[in-house]
């Protein structure tokens, strides 16, 4: 059996669902969207094992550009995806929380000079010498700290997997399919793709195929015979409890790398294996010796509070892991026009799920960028060799 869309979306995650929305809203599209989701119950997705967190405190202009109008976007959730006939609008449960970066002496000048793009970017970002953190957050070990940087609007933490559900029930009822099957191939006609072979013997053909497979991407992009520079990197979220609450306290980046956050009455926090360990695939098992020997180490030395806390509840989840610069890659191949790209986020695709929908959607259905210029993260740079680094990266 072969079914037939304007449009196959491979991945239903934040990301997927996301451009099947923003492209069956879209006045000037009238076409057939298809969404292929292999685990209709998302258990492995992303989008539902993500600490669900969103900053303007990126070193790239892009970045934060799409941080800005996904936190507007959140903030307006209710009126942008409510259904008719739902009793309740959606509801994410955003907190605006803020992050902060802490640096040593050896990191103040990086955190100063990322401070001048977030600025020239309109992010209200806030740089903090010991002094002023001690007086603003008096729970905060300050040894080894020369600086810190703290995003006072716009910035805090969700429901990922809410915002991924609603986005998903949104676009259903804009008339969007979602195929509960695996793509397993893609047919080439010349030098274009003429449909996506699933697992289950169907065919569906398309016009346009986006590639919006998460930590699965490069299995996507090699049924098409395109190496994509993304790998499935497992990260743990641990969730304890402490005896006792910090006040107003943000999202807190440690001079380790090894982050965490309130989540209600508890805290959560993670951090990167080491980079002998850090490999594609591993399974979304939680490895328990990130906590006991370097996520609890770090954060008792920042937080004397955390010397004596309770872990009560742990999982793992899967980075789309861009090996090559740690940025997003979006947007057709520059050979295979009519397969685009929507991979690599690094750990920060919840957050621009809102944005990279909508970029996406006006590629499709105008040819280019309209509302945010993301031409810099065009495969292109990936064959020229021209790296777009982000170095704020967490985790």
């Amino acid at each position: 059996m072969t079914a037939t869309a304007d449009v196959a979306i491979v991945g239903g995650g934040a990301i997927g669902s996301a451009i099947a929305y923003f492209l069956a809203g879209n006045p000037s599209f009238g076409g057939r969207v298809l969404v292929i989701e292999r685990d209709p119950s998302y258990r492995r997705a992303s989008s539902a094992l993500s600490a669900s967190s969103i900053r303007q405190q990126f070193s790239t202009p892009e970045n934060i550009r799409m941080s800005r109008f996904g936190f507007a976007f959140l903030r307006d959730v209710a009126s942008h995806l409510a259904v008719d006939g739902d009793d309740l609008p959606p509801d994410v449960g955003l907190v605006e929380g803020g992050y902060l970066y802490l640096a040593g002496p050896e990191g103040a000048a990086t955190l100063r000079e990322i401070h001048a793009i977030q600025g020239a970017e309109g992010a209200e970002v806030v740089l903090l010498e010991p002094a002023e953190l001690a007086a603003r957050f008096p729970w905060l070990g300050l040894d080894g700290i020369a600086l810190g940087s703290l995003g006072v609007r716009g910035e805090g933490w969700f429901d990922g997997y809410g915002l991924m559900q609603a986005f998903r029930r949104k676009a259903r009822s804009l008339g969007v399919e979602y195929v509960p099957a695996e793509a397993s191939g893609i047919r080439l006609d010349g030098v274009r793709v003429a449909g996506v072979e699933l697992a289950n013997g169907e065919t569906v053909a398309c016009g346009t195929l986006v590639n919006a497979a998460g930590p699965w991407a490069r299995e996507v992009a090699a049924m098409a015979g395109i190496a994509l520079p993304v790998e499935a990197r497992r990260r743990c979220v641990f969730v304890f409890d402490a005896r006792g609450r910090l006040a107003d306290c943000p999202l807190v980046v440690d001079t380790s790398g090894a982050w965490f956050r309130p989540e209600g009455a508890s805290f959560i926090g993670g951090t990167s294996p080491p980079a002998g360990e850090d490999r594609h695939g591993l399974p979304l098992e939680v490895d328990h010796r990130q906590w006991e020997e370097a996520l609890w180490p770090a954060v008792a030395a920042r937080v004397p509070l955390f010397d004596a806390v309770r872990v009560v509840r742990a999982w793992a989840g899967y980075y789309e892991y861009n090996t090559v610069d740690q940025n997003a890659i979006l947007g057709p191949h520059p050979e295979v026009t009519n397969l685009l790209f929507a991979n690599g986020f690094s750990g920060h695709g919840i957050q621009h799920a809102p944005a990279v929908g909508r970029a996406t959607a006006e590629l499709i259905v105008h040819g280019r960028f309209v509302s945010l210029d993301l031409s810099s993260f065009g495969f292109e740079r990936l064959a020229a060799g021209r790296r777009l680094v982000e170095r704020n990266v967490i985790g």
